[in-house]
């Protein structure tokens, strides 16, 4: 994952709207995608469905992982 962002784009979109389930490992692996991204000049648009949000509501990193309700929303965040 790191090299993605180290060589990729600066802005990531993350559609995991069709997730049913995020574990601790999930959640961590976000965590670092967007420490990584954010320490590259870039972000992290995290696409979810109810589930996915209710979970990391329930650890309070919605705000962190910059949750959106659909691609289209993301995107027009990064614009």
């Amino acid at each position: 994952m790191n090299k993605f962002v180290e060589e990729g784009p600066r802005n990531i979109i993350l559609d995991l709207s069709a997730i049913d389930f995020v574990d601790s490992s999930g959640l961590g692996a976000l965590v670092q995608l967007v420490k990584k991204a954010k320490t590259e000049g870039g972000s992290v648009q995290v696409v979810t469905n109810a589930r996915v949000t209710q979970t990391v509501k329930l650890v309070r990193l919605e705000q962190f992982l910059s949750l959106r309700d659909s691609v289209d929303d993301a995107i027009a965040s990064v614009e």
